[in-house]
């Protein structure tokens, strides 16, 4: 009888529960720390993580407290910041930090926890639509309701928050879906047809941005948070000498 690694090495599927999968993926993508809250709907997903070396857990005193410190971890390493909460008042703890986050163009990916998908919609305790409370204050929400499409998803929250311009995704985890057994296989590429971020500066536009600045009778450059994102200090320096244009900063252009 084959063990579990053997069978991993050979390249054979295997059937996983949604919980250990999450420990994949998060291992997968890169994540070594997680800012998770316990609550009933995410117990099972706390207890998969708890024997998972290399990602480590911080647990906050409440859920603003967490995500607000997954938006620091976020902004100071450049990675992507990941939190965990359970249903309900868990989840609408982390409403502000999503949309500080939104606001700012702060990478994050946000799960909660969420009751059965037979109990969503018939006011089961600590059930809430939080996907449509943060619709309009993050980059993509959803419920993942089949087990199925949990590979995909996860790989596709943190495509979206990292790429193009960066902001907070949620994804709603109900508690049946990730107790479920499927495929513990994990997507190495995405492919979301509504969703091409541009990679590379469009020509037209930088000749017709050049055009409006040699014309401007009093030009004045005003840096925000984007060009930081981008990287593009050495080049906005460069530019400002060339063309000897002043220059004002939004709170999030500071430090340019």
């Amino acid at each position: 009888m084959t063990t579990l690694n053997e069978r991993r090495r050979s390249g054979v599927s295997m059937k996983v529960s949604g919980n250990d999968l999450f420990v994949t993926a998060m291992k997968k993508e890169g994540v070594d720390t997680i800012f998770a809250y316990p609550g009933g709907m995410v117990v099972n997903l706390l207890d998969a993580l708890h024997d998972c070396h290399g990602i480590d857990l911080v647990l906050p005193r409440h859920e603003q407290g967490l995500i607000h410190a997954a938006d620091g971890y976020a902004r100071a390493t450049g990675k992507v910041g990941v939190c965990l909460a359970t249903s309900g008042p868990g989840a609408t703890n982390l409403v502000t930090g999503i949309a500080t986050a939104n606001y700012d163009s702060v990478p994050l990916v946000c799960f909660t926890g969420q009751v059965a998908t037979n109990l969503i919609g018939n006011d089961t305790f600590q059930e809430i639509d939080i996907v449509g409370v943060t619709r309009n204050i993050a980059k993509f929400v959803i419920v993942v309701r089949k087990r199925e499409d949990l590979n995909r998803l996860i790989k596709e929250a943190f495509y979206i928050a990292r790429t193009g311009k960066p902001g907070p995704v949620l994804l709603d985890l109900p508690k049946d879906v990730m107790a479920e057994l499927g495929s513990d296989e994990y997507p190495e590429e995405v492919n979301i047809r509504g969703y091409k971020p541009n990679t590379k500066p469009h020509h037209g536009q930088i000749l017709r941005a050049m055009n409006m600045i040699y014309d401007a009778k009093r030009p004045l450059f005003l840096i925000g948070g984007g060009a930081k994102i981008a990287g593009a200090q050495e080049e906005m320096c460069k530019l400002m000498e060339t063309l000897k244009v002043p220059v004002v900063t939004t709170i999030m252009g500071r430090g340019i």
